[in-house]
């Protein structure tokens, strides 16, 4: 009984850890996209890989819409598990999962 007691209590330290360690990648990430263009390269959620070169620089975000909602600015709960950007070649609002990234760059 003890030694299950510790393993759980392991598995939870090393969601703790987990869940900093995608933290900080989130606000790594976001403080590069906020100033430059990015190259980033994830999985999709259907298993195929994809490189998207995109950003967060205000002045490369047209201006909100009433047809493009996602583009306005809005109070929102914080998710640092899925970062929103704006796709420079498809012109429009992609997202990707953190844990997902296999490799991200300054273009």
């Amino acid at each position: 009984m003890q030694y299950l007691y510790v393993e759980t209590q392991m598995k939870q330290l090393k969601l703790q850890r987990w869940e900093v360690n995608m933290t900080d990648l989130f606000k790594e990430y976001k403080e590069a996209l906020l100033e430059e263009h990015c190259m980033v390269t994830f999985k999709k959620v259907s298993g195929d890989e994809r490189t998207m070169r995109c950003t967060l620089r205000k002045e490369d975000i047209p201006s909100a819409g009433k047809s493009d909602p996602l583009s306005q600015t809005k109070i929102r709960e914080l998710n640092t598990e899925v970062l929103p950007v704006w796709d420079l070649d498809a012109e429009g609002w992609r997202s990707f999962r953190i844990e997902n990234v296999t490799k991200f760059e300054v273009a």
